[in-house]
């Protein structure tokens, strides 16, 4: 098992940081990095998977300056970008060979693991079919294989469902969670359905920090008597929204039902809920904005 390290980490473009005093450190599971676009995850990652370096700070595995590591932390290190390359002309079958070729496997080995990962990824069936037919949800399935196929210990997941329909998202969060059991998983999402069920710890960022971290129950349970239910006219609805979170807002018949986020009781007759992930998520980040 390793044991991933960032010791007061950041990342400086000219007059802005994107990345803001990171300590934490990762070991086996799986952990979902959430926050909203813009707040510095991708940064982060890149970081992590040594892309660029630090202005300041220390990035080690297993008590080692990644930046010292080369190839042996390139060895334990899969990276699925947002936007990964790949040849529309080549068949999924050969895409692969083609990474496994530049990734220095063994001819032996590449074929067991292709087999493996085709299987894994729902895409033995399509193995001869060019990748300029595939869906974005068959893409992301064979850039995650894509990435495996050296047995990464340490995985990192860009957006990894960014464009996929519900029946893929689901699909690609089992994988995920399959994956997580032996090795260390970092996974960022705006998307709070996509870690909710999966992430054995959840991060929020927000303006380049890590502004709370914890399992879902403990960051549900920080919301707890702070979300509620309110059922209002349109005009009150307008009022509300001015003053306090509103999580959800639908209508019910001549009147509104709002889920409001908030501290103390947005009305009188506002009853309590119980919170979810979500209500926690906007709950974290609203207060960082207020701070």
């Amino acid at each position: 098992m390793h044991e991933l390290k960032l010791m007061d980490v950041w990342k400086r473009y000219k007059d802005k940081d994107a990345v803001r005093e990171v300590d934490y450190t990762f070991t086996n599971g799986v952990y979902g990095l959430l926050g909203e676009n813009g707040a510095g995850k991708t940064t982060l990652m890149r970081l992590i998977c040594g892309v660029m370096q630090p202005t300041k700070g220390k990035i080690c595995c297993d008590n080692l300056e990644i930046s010292g590591m080369g190839a042996e932390y390139r060895k334990l290190l899969g990276y699925l970008p947002q936007d990964f390359g790949f040849y529309p002309d080549f068949t999924a079958e050969r895409f692969l060979w083609y990474m496994a070729a530049l990734k220095a496997l063994p001819k032996d080995d590449a074929e067991k693991r292709i087999e493996e990962l085709l299987t894994m990824v729902e895409l033995k069936n399509v193995r001869r079919k060019k990748l300029k037919t595939f869906s974005g949800g068959m893409l992301r399935r064979i850039g995650i294989a894509q990435t495996l196929l050296n047995n990464p210990e340490i995985l990192v997941l860009d957006e990894p469902t960014a464009g996929l329909d519900p029946k893929e998202r689901v699909r690609f969060r089992n994988i995920i969670s399959f994956l997580g059991k032996d090795r260390i998983v970092l996974l960022s999402t705006h998307i709070v359905s996509d870690i909710e069920y999966i992430a054995d710890r959840i991060l929020i960022m927000k303006n380049g920090e890590l502004i709370q971290e914890g399992t879902e129950a403990e960051l549900t349970e920080k919301v707890k008597g702070h979300v509620w239910k309110c059922i209002v006219s349109e005009k009150e609805a307008e009022c509300l929204g001015q003053r306090f979170v509103v999580s959800n807002m639908r209508s019910n018949g001549e009147n509104i039902e709002l889920r409001v986020i908030s501290e103390k009781q947005p009305m009188r007759e506002a009853e309590l809920l119980e919170g979810t992930l979500e209500d926690a998520y906007l709950y974290e980040t609203q207060s960082a904005e207020e701070t």
